[in-house]
This record gives C-alpha cells, structure tokens and sequence, in this order.
C-alpha cells in the first residue's frame, strides 16, 4: 500500500484497520494489551474486534453508521473501539461515569444505531433503548438482552476481514463542550488520522520492544495516540488505571513501561508525593505530554527523573487530530525558550500550514490567534451552524481558528500565550466556561452565574460565583453531577449578592479570578467549598 510522506499533498488511504494491521504484520504473537493481569496478543485482539465487527453486521446488510463504545477500560472497550471500525462504521465513545443525560445527548446527535456495552456502561441501557428504538446492543455480560434485540459477542461469528472504507469518512466522533450546553460534535476522518500516524509513527520510530502507557479515557482525543500509534508499531499497550497516578514510579517500573503519554498534570501530583526524584524512571526512552500547558518546571522534574527518555510537549486541539506540532525539551536551551515559565508547543507536523491573526483579523507577523490548516484539520462538526467563527477563508484556503494567541520564539517555534474566550482546560478537557454557567443559571435559586479558573497546588481548577439564594453550595454541586461530568464540577462555589461589572457593562472577571485566587490562597487543602461563601 502507497506510503505518501506527510508534506506530500498526496491523501493517504490508509484506514485505522490498517495501522492495526501493520502492528499484526509486525507482531502476530506480540502482546497488543495488557490490563492489570490479562493479555492479549495482537492475533487475538485481531480475532475478538472481528467478532465484534461480526455482531455488529450480524442480520444486516450494512453495518451501523455510528456505534457507540459505552465501556471501561476493559477489553469491551479496547476490541468494541477496533470492531466498530472493522465494521466500517464511525466509533463514538461515550463514557460510563458521564451523566445519561449527557451521554443520551452525545447518542443522539451522533445518529448512533448500536452500542458495544460493558457492566457499567449497561447501567445507561434502559435511558438509552427508551431514546434511540431499534438500537444494538452488544455486549458479554448479563446486561444484554438477546431478546430485546442484543448480540452477545461470543454467539457472533467473526468477520472474515474488517470492511474497506473511504479516506474521506468519519472514523471516530467526539464531543467537545458547547457553549449553549450542547455538546459540540468534532468527527475525524481516517484520512486526518493517516497523516496524524505517518508523521508520528516515523517521529517516534516505536517497535514491537516499546512498552506504551495507556493513561487517557476513550472520550479524550489523545487516547487515539496512545491506541494507533502503539498499534500501528507492534508495541506493547498498557492500560493504566487512575490509582497507578498516586504510585507512578512502582507503575512505570513495574511494566517497564519505555514510553509514557499523558497530561501534564500528571508530573505535578507526582511531584506533590515526592514521588518523581532523580533517575526514578529509567526505564523510559519518551515521556510525551499534552492536553495543558507543560510548566517548564515541571518538564525539568520529570527529565531528572527519567534521564534517558526524550520529553516532548505536544499541543493540538481535537479539530486538528490529536496533536499538530511538538517541542522537544533540551535542558541546555528550553529553559531560555519558555514564555510565562511555560514549555513552548514548537513547530507546526510537515504538511500543516499556519498564520497568526491580530485582533483586527488581519495576518500578524509575531504574535496572534493561531490558525491552521491542511490534511489534519476536520471536515467541520457534526452541526454545520456551530462552524460559524471557527473558520476564516485566506488566500483561498480555509483555515481552522483555534482560539489559542500564540507567540513566535526563535528557535522554539510557536509558544502558547492562552485562550481567547472562555474556554479552558482542565485536567486536559476543553470546557466552556460559558456552558457551566448557562447550567448553573437554569438551577432553581441561582439568578446569575460566572465560572472562573484559579491555581491551586500546581494545578487549575474551576471556582463559581452565583447569586440569588443563600447556602445553595452543597445542593448545586448535588445537581450539577446530573447534568456535566466530574471534571466540570467546580471545586468551589461561593455565593455573593451581586457579580461586579466593569466600565463596558460586562461581568468584571478579573476582578472574580482575583478574589476567588485570594481566597483558594488562603486555603490549608481541598476542604469545604461552602467555606467560601461571600
């Protein structure tokens, strides 16, 4: 099969299917997968997705558009992920512990026709099969219900091979958090994701010695690396639990792990434990992170750490596949090259172009909106309305805003400045400021509502301001886990008679990030939110 290099131009045919399969070629009887003490050959991951992709096609002419993955990290969710796409359909993962009514939304909106189920995910079936009728369910546990229309996957025969698709279609669909509260629908072609590969694939040069962690849930973008990019290598992928976090370097050496992938906050609760001394993890050749800004002292922690890997800081948003660009951390030159004591996020994947707008829209030489385009940028999100400002036309082109003021280094590339609205990340998710508050104004009692971002013990974390009824801290966190995953949760809510505005009648945020940052500043830990109370 043609192998074009990523600056070619030309549109790589390569499926998600067939990066597995360079990993089978590579390493039949390697080991694909491990979670905690079972094991699966790449032989064996091939055959158990085919039988998923079998019960999927099972009585049909076609397979699902859009099967949904509602599972843990178990093999449910590893082989539903690879048989959706060996069914040719688009995979669209959705999470056991997000709110039903959330996943419901996220269900709809992608059109999804079947569902790959586990234990806990089999707890959003009744809300689900009462939303969607005619849905599939597929699954091995007692949950499924053959006579309500479910295949077990034991009972299906496999598919002979997976089913060819187009460069041009969806492979998998993600949700991003939406201003109105709708969650913005982000699908990404196999295409996007064959330049993605090929560029990484060769950056990273992984082979059926590496030993990758597996640190990201399946409704975060970056979990495509951990997958595809192991995969595609015939490398060895660890599922990583979030206990493994509070003792990473037993973790990490316990499976000689030579890769590790993850947020950069990460390195911070690490460090919080005394946990990440020097030359703790030697077993490492890259640490990658990505998902947040990379502190640079945090970045020079984990290279004392792990003195042989190569650490490099990515950046991306899910629009433009994964990651678009890299900076590689040299303790001789990064420290100089950081802006903010922030690691820069580098040069831009061969094949990517970019150009800075000013405030005025016009190109900036220096300093701008980051704008990108070219064969990693999406085809647009599921609801064409939500493209509105998202996209500028130059010089013919179309080009993706990311909403991202970045900085141009010598030397280093591109470094990242913030965000331009009121979207942030937390914990590595992209969350709109402006839904959590539309959800808490729609709360009984709240009037108003203004959510901002604070630092706290080497981490972001959200704080709220509302006003209308008294002591209602406790009762709006309670009603909030209804509606928003966890991490959307603010960490305190404080309540005061009024929000202040500035001059131009907007609310004064500033103002509210400095009063809440006082505030956090004069807590002794985690505590209670309600002590917060204005």
């Amino acid at each position: 099969m043609p192998n074009p290099s990523p600056g070619s131009g030309a549109v790589d045919a390569r499926s998600l299917a067939d990066w597995y399969r360079c990993g089978l070629d590579a390493a039949p009887d390697g080991v694909a997968l491990r979670i905690g003490a079972q094991a699966w050959t790449y032989s064996q991951l091939y055959v158990e997705s085919l039988r998923i992709a079998g019960a999927l096609m099972a009585g049909s002419s076609r397979p699902p558009r859009a099967v949904g993955v509602l599972a843990t990290r178990g093999i449910e969710c590893y082989a539903g992920v690879l048989g959706a796409l060996f069914a040719g359909a688009t995979v669209v993962p959705l999470s056991p512990v997000f709110p039903v009514e959330r996943t419901l939304a996220m269900a709809r909106l992608a059109s999804v026709e079947a569902v790959v189920v586990d234990g806990p995910g089999g707890r959003a079936l009744p809300a689900l099969r009462s939303a969607l009728p005619g849905l599939l369910v597929i699954g091995a546990g007692p949950h499924v219900d053959r006579g309500a229309g479910g295949v077990r996957i034991g009972d299906a025969e496999p598919l002979a091979e997976p089913v060819p698709v187009t460069p041009r279609a969806a492979a998998y669909l993600l949700f991003t958090s939406g201003s109105t509260g709708t969650p913005k629908g982000v699908p990404v072609t196999h295409a996007n994701m064959a330049h993605f590969l090929a560029y990484n694939c060769e950056r990273y040069a992984l082979g059926p010695g590496d030993v990758c962690s597996q640190t990201f849930d399946a409704t975060f973008d970056l979990v495509m690396f951990d997958l595809f990019v192991t995969w595609a290598s015939g490398a060895t992928l660890v599922s990583t639990p979030a206990q493994a976090f509070r003792a990473l370097p037993d973790f990490v050496n316990e499976h000689r792990l030579t890769v590790w992938f993850s947020v950069p906050s990460a390195i911070g609760l690490a460090r919080r434990l005394g946990f990440l001394t020097p030359g703790r993890l030697p077993s490492l050749r890259w640490s990658l992170f990505c998902g947040e800004p990379l502190p640079a002292a945090a970045a020079e922690a984990w290279q004392a750490a792990a003195p042989g890997a190569i650490v490099e800081n990515l950046y991306g948003p899910t629009e433009l596949t994964v990651a678009c660009s890299a900076y590689r951390w040299e303790p001789q030159h990064s420290p100089a090259e950081c802006v903010n004591g922030v690691v820069p996020i580098g040069a831009l994947y061969p094949g990517l172009d970019h150009v800075l707008l000013a405030a005025d829209g016009q190109q900036a030489a220096d300093e701008g909106e980051l704008c990108v385009t070219g064969p990693q940028m999406f085809p647009g999100y599921l609801d064409p309305q939500q493209d509105t400002h998202r996209f500028v036309n130059i010089s013919g082109r179309r080009w993706y805003r990311t909403g991202d003021l970045v900085r141009r280094v010598p030397r280093a590339g591109l470094a990242y400045l913030g965000r331009l609205d009121h979207q942030v990340k937390i914990r590595g998710y992209r969350i709109e400021l402006a839904e959590l508050e539309w959800r808490l104004r729609s709360l009984a009692g709240v009037s108003e509502a203004a959510v901002v971002t604070v630092e706290h013990a080497g981490a972001r974390r959200l704080a709220a301001w509302y006003t209308g009824r008294r002591n209602l801290e406790g009762p709006l966190r309670q009603r909030l886990t209804a509606t928003v995953p966890e991490y959307m949760i603010p960490h305190w809510i404080h309540h005061v008679g009024e929000l202040p505005y500035n001059t131009n009648g907007k609310v004064d945020r500033r103002a509210l990030t400095d009063a809440a940052q006082r505030l956090v500043d004069g807590d002794t830990g985690w505590g209670d939110s309600t002590k917060f109370t204005c």
